[in-house]
């Protein structure tokens, strides 16, 4: 039931040539912007891996992916329904964002750090339209209506109550529009007690539990991503796309309910069970994990700092005996199993810093690597900017916006994306409502 749409689908970077630019490229920082090349690349592998990556073809729609075809209205906000939405879009689904006139969803002014326009938003909304309208106006809600006639699926995140109020819930819906989709994101659900709550993000990370288990045993720290917000994205995106395989065999619509209290307490399910009938619960630790150890950050000399994980007991003999040089350590009956050096991990910690302390972070990481022991540098945003590795893969492209070309990730797993353009508030409005026949 598409409205018809032109968009563009990046093509990765593809070819032994690009293969060899990138491994060229790799041991080099990019400080401004991952599709910039050094200049101590040769000249000519240079410019065609930037041919390459900025490689876009515009199409007269997006027939080749999976949601090519599908239409999605957005009665949307924040993060959880736009991240939501837009992977939908990344399939090739048309997205139709509908948001207040003038300011838009509020969203766009969690902050500037994006060329002027907030990272939030940039993040969530490439490849939509928007559209502006204001739902207390009879006029502008009968346009939503217009629209659900042609749309397979419809997403909000609105207040509590606040969609049954316009008459867009799945029971006033699901008689006019049998085939559609609609899917709710709420924090806490539409019944039980909870109902009518506010949720944001930190405040369904304090009911899920999540601040019981991070930071430190004085001090509780909350998750500095989303996770609540991603993680109700995430189920109502699987969830939509089940909606859309039964519906392919039924011809019928359904509802997809999506809680982020419910979300995030499938997440939460190892230390709800590890406090099964009633027993301690795991204690933060910090950036260490609460029952494996050692398996966290580790300071080194230089004031650099290393994290690794041991998992099995094979591994804690080769940490021992290659990585610390101590083979009589992995014998020690303070730390002859996970338990034991879990419960003693303030002692082993100390033994471990102590031989790092006349190392430096690379010689670590080589020890660890060639002992077989899983390992990481503890990179900023700027080593996420600049990793290799997601450059050797050929992971970034980018996406136009209002002020300019930004970067941008493909989504994982997708070598194929629809990748376009971060609309303005509004900037839709004329194309929509003369394919609807309405006047503005």
């Amino acid at each position: 039931m598409a409205l018809g749409i032109s968009n563009q689908i990046w093509i990765p970077p593809i070819g032994p040539q690009m293969a060899l630019a990138y491994k060229t490229i790799r041991p080099f920082r990019i400080s401004a912007h991952p599709l910039s090349l050094s200049r101590r690349v040769p000249l000519k592998a240079r410019q065609q891996a930037t041919r390459q990556q900025r490689a876009y073809v515009t199409t007269g729609g997006t027939q080749n992916l999976p949601l090519h075809g599908i239409t999605v209205v957005g009665l949307e906000q924040a993060i959880a329904a736009p991240f939501c939405t837009r992977q939908l879009a990344d399939l090739g689904a048309r997205v139709i964002k509908v948001e207040r006139p003038g300011a838009g969803d509020f969203a766009r002014a969690y902050d500037t750090r994006v060329n002027g326009l907030s990272s939030h938003f940039v993040w969530t909304n490439r490849s939509k339209e928007s559209l502006a309208l204001d739902l207390k106006q009879e006029k502008d809600l009968n346009v939503v209506k217009e629209l659900l006639k042609k749309a397979d699926v419809l997403v909000q995140n609105l207040a509590p109550g606040a969609t049954d109020r316009l008459g867009f819930s799945y029971a006033k819906l699901k008689d006019e529009h049998p085939s559609l989709i609609v899917c709710d994101i709420s924090g806490y659900g539409d019944t039980g007690p909870y109902r009518d709550k506010k949720a944001y993000d930190l405040l369904v990370q304090s009911e899920a539990g999540v601040l019981s288990v991070t930071g430190t045993e004085t001090e509780p720290a909350k998750v500095s991503i989303s996770i609540a917000d991603i993680a109700s994205g995430m189920y109502a995106y699987s969830g939509i796309l089940a909606a859309l395989l039964k519906r392919s065999k039924t011809g019928r619509g359904s509802r997809v309910d999506i809680s982020m209290l419910e979300a995030l307490a499938e997440w939460m399910s190892f230390p709800m069970y590890y406090t099964y009938k009633g027993q301690a619960a795991p204690k933060p630790t910090g950036a260490s994990h609460a029952s494996v150890y050692p398996y966290g950050p580790f300071e080194t000399g230089g004031g650099g700092s290393v994290m690794f994980g041991v998992q099995n007991e094979r591994e804690w003999v080769r940490l021992c005996a290659e990585v610390l040089e101590l083979p009589k350590l992995a014998t020690d009956p303070r730390f002859i199993n996970n338990s034991l050096r879990s419960e003693h991990r303030r002692e082993l910690k100390q033994v471990i810093c102590d031989v790092f302390a006349n190392m430096s972070a690379e010689d670590v990481l080589c020890r660890l690597d060639k002992a077989q022991i899983a390992n990481a540098e503890v990179k900023d945003m700027q080593g996420l900017w600049n990793h290799g590795q997601l450059r050797a893969r050929g992971r970034w492209t980018e996406v136009e916006t209002a002020n300019g070309r930004i970067p941008a990730l493909l989504p994982p797993g997708m070598a194929h994306a629809q990748m376009g353009r971060v609309p303005e508030v509004g900037e839709h409005n004329a194309k929509i409502l003369a394919e609807l026949g309405l006047e503005q």
